[in-house]
């Protein structure tokens, strides 16, 4: 009966070992990879933009429709590609918890890289204007066609496609109601 009592109380404290508490990147910003030119960062924060320096380990993202997996440790993974010229970054990363998504615009110059982030309310905000615009003024619908174009070319040929675009703006209204 003891050796019975002794194997239970066994199992039951390496039962409590063994079941991990598992780490969710749910918000994440790019930055500029301090130790490589022309590579970017990507940190795991929390919703006030800490560092979350318990995430360690793999996990993987979709960045610019290419899955990767990134190897974080204290919370910084690298992303090992090297960019050439400005060009829209968007990453995602699925999880339990769902989708989480973010655009970011990495400007270049020089060797300096400057990620700003792009909201999905400017990206639907922009069409939108101008259409209201054109819309109102009727004046104003051979410039606001002019603007437009100007808009669709200066996203496509930074790297910011259709789809993408879409996709932005759908989980960021995803993201509205969570």
């Amino acid at each position: 009966m003891k050796k019975l009592f002794l194997v239970f109380c066994l199992i039951i404290i390496t039962g409590r070992f063994a079941f991990a508490d598992t780490i969710a990147i749910n918000h994440f910003v790019v930055k500029e990879n301090p130790f490589a030119k022309n590579e970017v960062a990507i940190v795991a924060t929390d919703s006030l933009n800490n560092i979350q320096e318990n995430v360690n380990g793999v996990f993987n993202f979709t960045i610019n429709g290419f899955q990767d997996t990134l190897k974080f440790d204290k919370g910084t993974a690298f992303y090992r590609h090297k960019i050439e010229r400005s060009t829209f970054l968007f990453a995602k990363h699925i999880n339990d918890k769902g989708t989480h998504s973010i655009l970011y615009y990495v400007y270049k110059h020089d060797d300096i890289l400057r990620p700003f982030h792009i909201s999905w309310v400017l990206l639907l905000a922009i069409p939108c204007v101008l259409f209201l615009l054109a819309y109102m003024f009727k004046r104003f619908i051979i410039v606001a066609i002019v603007i437009f174009c100007i808009f669709i070319f200066f996203n496509y040929h930074n790297g910011l496609t259709i789809p993408t675009f879409f996709e932005s703006i759908i989980d960021g209204l995803k993201n509205i109601f969570r």
